[in-house]
């Protein structure tokens, strides 16, 4: 092969990666950020619930006080609907703790968004690191074997990354109860 046609060949190479590797990541940001708008809607959804519940008990749960505060003579039930108020609440507040927890596996997905395009600023910084090299006078040869270096950065950074942010999501922080969405 003639030193153009190498040179060819590995401009053709670098392109080829260049747009294989952005193309990889950009398909993760996206696929993450459907996700994380899968999460935030559940999360929304359960808070919304879990908060108009509580709103709910509560009023019942002032009615009864109320009654018991005119001055009459409570109703047995009054003392057991209390009761039961009370547990209710506790449910409902469990129920919006386990909402919360998607904040925690929003940020999962935020941090791997966040290294697909840090792994994307390092291919393009290094790209212009490395034509940086290129002198109006360069050969043929120099060019190619710069146009290599390049193309084995990449494929080395493309492999690290990879391997980096190949994991699924999953709660960490929260107790009260498990989410496996994804």
């Amino acid at each position: 092969m003639d030193p153009t046609e190498m040179m060819g060949s590995q401009v053709k190479c670098l392109l080829s990666g260049v747009s294989d590797h952005g193309d990889r990541h950009l398909a993760e940001v996206e696929t993450d950020l459907v996700q994380m708008n899968i999460l935030l809607g559940e999360a929304i959804k359960k808070l919304g619930a879990s908060f108009m519940a509580i709103h709910g008990a509560l009023c019942i749960q002032q009615e009864t006080v109320n009654l018991l505060l005119s001055g009459r003579t409570p109703a047995a039930e009054c003392a057991t609907r209390l009761e039961a108020i009370h547990g209710e609440i506790g449910q409902h507040v469990n129920a919006a703790v386990t909402g919360l927890q998607f904040q925690d596996m929003t940020s999962q997905l935020i941090g791997r968004m966040v290294t697909h395009l840090a792994g994307l600023r390092d291919v393009f910084g290094a790209l212009d690191t490395g034509s940086s090299n290129v002198l109006p006078e360069s050969g043929h040869e120099d060019i190619v074997t710069l146009l290599n270096s390049i193309n084995q950065m990449l494929a080395e950074r493309s492999v690290a990354l990879e391997g980096a942010v190949r994991k699924a999501v999953s709660q960490r922080h929260m107790e009260s109860g498990d989410i496996e969405l994804f």
